[in-house]
């Protein structure tokens, strides 16, 4: 996937910006995408200060678009599916500090999905404006963090890659494990 934006990006280098903003809307808006290939691509194609800059503007502005749709269309019907999470579930109860203190914790966390996030947000009562806050101060630092790592792996040979995927493989199979004893 990072190299077809890449080669998106080589092709229409004018473009390329508004492109990435526009990937980065529809991961927000799918909710359930990983957003690490297109920081990946961004930090090669911009280099990785401008890359992360493009990437943060892209989550930041698709998160806020996630959430007005999310409202707009699912508040009513997403309710009962949240009561399976009852951390996240939490947000949709909450207002104002609390809300804030709340959606930037869970932005730190790397193992909670940043579209179920936003779209507990969305049907509760968050405001816009402290969602968007909260929202885009909690994503500065794991994208600095997915940033780095996205230019780390670049600079890798296939041993590094490999051993990257090995080490991925390992924490996914406990991270499942640890799910499923629960």
């Amino acid at each position: 996937m990072k190299e077809s934006i890449l080669q998106l990006f080589l092709q229409h280098p004018n473009l390329a910006i508004g492109i990435s903003l526009l990937i980065s809307i529809v991961v927000a808006i799918l909710g359930l995408v990983p957003s690490f290939f297109i920081t990946a691509a961004n930090i090669l194609f911009f280099g990785f200060w401008e890359g992360t800059l493009i990437s943060f503007a892209g989550e930041a502005i698709g998160a806020v678009i996630a959430f007005l749709l999310y409202r707009a269309g699912f508040k009513k019907a997403a309710t009962t599916q949240l009561q399976r999470f009852p951390k996240v579930q939490r947000l949709t109860e909450v207002e104002n500090k609390e809300a804030l203190l709340l959606i930037f914790s869970l932005r730190l966390i790397p193992f909670v999905p940043s579209g179920l996030v936003t779209f507990a947000a969305a049907i509760g009562r968050v405001s816009l404006l402290v969602f968007a806050v909260a929202s885009s101060i909690g994503k500065a630092p794991a994208l600095l963090m997915e940033g780095y790592s996205a230019y780390q792996v670049t600079e890798f040979g296939w041993q590094g890659k490999l051993i990257l995927a090995i080490v991925a493989l390992v924490l996914l199979y406990f991270a499942i494990k640890q799910i499923y004893r629960k």
